[in-house]
């Protein structure tokens, strides 16, 4: 059974950074690539990144690129988002998410994936 649980969530200022990070059990790590999504008060959750199970490629949605930065460490089963200059509207519980197909390629759409974590909250204050 995959386990997805994330941390690093929690109250910063705008303009201020969190590392959020996701950490897995259940399944070859190095071969799955993952992802984060958000889900701010009252709207769907959407896409925010994405990693290739090697690490080469990365996608970031168009709100936050330039701002976050995901990266991997397959030794230890975890993916990280690195969150710079956060803005209100960046408010919301972040969730790691992972496909259960290896080498999965995308898309990354809420349905597509199969396993989740609890969640994490950021909470930026303007």
């Amino acid at each position: 059974q995959v386990q997805l649980v994330e941390s690093g969530g929690g109250l910063v200022q705008a303009g201020g950074s969190l590392r959020l990070s996701c950490a897995a059990s259940g399944r070859t790590f190095s071969t799955y690539a993952m992802g984060w999504f958000r889900q701010a008060p009252g709207k769907e959750r959407e896409f925010v990144s994405s990693i290739s199970w090697g690490g080469s490629r990365t996608d970031y949605a168009d709100s936050v690129k330039g701002r976050f930065t995901i990266s991997r460490d397959n030794a230890k089963n975890t993916v990280y988002l690195q969150m710079n200059s956060l803005k209100p509207e960046d408010t919301a519980v972040y969730y790691c998410a992972t496909n259960r197909s290896p080498y999965y390629n995308g898309p990354w759409r809420v349905y597509d994936m199969d396993y989740w974590g609890k969640g994490t909250l950021v909470t930026v204050s303007s």
